[in-house]
């Protein structure tokens, strides 16, 4: 892959205690996702999308075979991406709470750099 655009950070254990649960070609899939989205300038949306209603979450999407997997991000100062819950969709609609949740977390992690 080419050079570095973006920078990932995970927040706390939230991604990477889901990311250890997962399948080794699940696993495999996050890592070859998360490296398009630090290196391409352009992600496609297949893989990197922001939320609609959301409060500037992006999610991030794996598919193996028929199974269905998205992370939860957002950005801070524009070129690094913090990633925060990840989890398996069971349906067509992603679950609110997971959504809130990842908003949740990014209210905490700007807080916590505040100094709150």
């Amino acid at each position: 892959m080419g050079n570095t655009v973006r920078k990932i950070f995970y927040y706390k254990r939230y991604y990477l205690d889901f990311f250890e649960s997962l399948r080794p070609e699940v696993k495999a899939k996050f890592n070859w996702t998360m490296g398009l989205i630090e290196t391409l300038d352009m992600v496609p949306k297949k893989y990197f999308n922001h939320m609609e209603d959301s409060d500037g979450i992006f999610e991030i999407r794996v598919e193996v075979g028929s199974d269905i997997f998205r992370a939860f991000s957002f950005f801070d100062k524009g070129k690094l991406i913090i990633v925060v819950n990840g989890f398996q969709k069971k349906s067509q609609k992603t679950p609110k709470k997971e959504i809130e949740l990842a908003e949740k977390l990014k209210k905490q992690y700007f807080d916590e750099k505040k100094g709150k």
